[in-house]
């Protein structure tokens, strides 16, 4: 008889089935300051109440702001007897949260500055929220006028303002994914930039007293003939120039090699500049002796390419399948 078991609620996901995700919440400020001067400040007296001196706006956090200053007071209530400082939104804006410090310098060096200050300090209810173009946060009672007037802060009939606002800026962050872009299809085509700028070549052929630059790992990546002579057992000590005579070699032989779709036969200019002169070496006899399976693909990779190219090898002499012997058309290589 088969049983039957209920389960109450949702049963718990396997931690297989369900993979951890994570984000992060980052809420800092946008910082910026501004400096203000007020020239001739007694001449601004008596502009009347509620009337002010505005900056230039500014922009921090993406928002303009400007500072206003009442030299006549805001409020009709305290009839002129302190100047009045305000920071104002001075942009389109809703919800703006932001941290202010207006700062009046002590123009005597001695460091005595009034300050109003957000930063650096606990917020009961968090920073201040500016619901408008217009919106403004400060002090009608500044500072006294009559105080203000005998004081440092008051030099050569000037005032100096500093003010700073941080604005509030939140974000969540998720995994990040990042994306390598692949390049188009085209690598013939930086392989042939590569020939023909040079850089980086460290290998040289002269032939018919012309000199063509190269680079070895292409060479050895594309042909078994030269990953043969310049990376194999039988390499010679010194392989950064390679002369051949009595050769003719075009620089667009080369082409054929670095570039896969040039209308070439590669291993035509294999044979012209290199597989001739791999035979004439020392090194060949060695293969012959101590590696002849090595030697028995690497000929018959020449011999299948190329209509006269099928080479044989027998008791130390080279023959073509046309019956032209090797060694009657010997053509010795000089790396120096």
């Amino acid at each position: 008889m088969d049983t039957i078991k209920r389960c109450r609620g949702y049963p718990k996901p396997s931690p297989d089935l369900s993979p951890l995700t994570t984000s992060t919440s980052l809420t800092e400020t946008v910082n910026g300051s501004h400096d203000f001067k007020i020239s001739g400040y007694s001449l601004a007296k008596g502009m009347g109440i509620g009337k002010y001196i505005a900056s230039d706006t500014f922009m921090v956090g993406g928002y303009a702001w400007a500072i206003y200053f009442y030299p006549d007071g805001k409020s009709l209530e305290d009839n002129a007897t302190y100047v009045s400082l305000f920071i104002a939104l001075a942009s389109e804006g809703a919800d703006v949260r932001a941290l202010f410090e207006l700062t009046l310098l002590d123009q005597s060096d001695r460091g005595r500055h009034k300050v109003h200050s957000h930063f650096e300090r606990a917020l009961e209810s968090g920073p201040y929220t500016l619901k408008y173009r217009g919106s403004m946060w400060g002090y009608k009672r500044f500072f006294k006028r009559s105080l203000l007037e005998t004081s440092d802060y008051l030099k050569d009939d000037c005032l100096s303002i500093k003010c700073c606002v941080g604005v509030v800026k939140s974000c969540t962050e998720g995994p990040k994914v990042y994306s390598i872009a692949v390049p188009p299809p085209d690598i013939s085509k930086h392989f042939g930039n590569l020939l023909q700028s040079e850089k980086g070549s460290d290998v040289s052929f002269e032939v018919d007293e012309e000199v063509f630059a190269a680079h070895k790992l292409v060479l050895a990546a594309r042909s078994p003939v030269f990953r043969a002579q310049l990376f194999g057992p039988f390499k010679d000590k010194n392989t950064h120039r390679i002369k051949v005579e009595d050769m003719e070699a075009p620089k667009v032989g080369f082409e054929a090699i670095y570039i896969p779709d040039t209308h070439m036969n590669m291993v035509e200019t294999e044979l012209s500049v290199n597989a001739r002169s791999v035979m004439e070496t020392d090194g060949f006899e060695y293969l012959k002796e101590s590696c002849p399976s090595v030697l028995t693909e690497l000929l018959q990779y020449v011999a299948r390419i190329g209509e006269h190219s099928v080479i044989t090898c027998g008791y130390g002499k080279l023959t073509l399948l046309d019956g032209s012997d090797v060694n009657r058309r010997r053509v010795k290589p000089r790396l120096y």
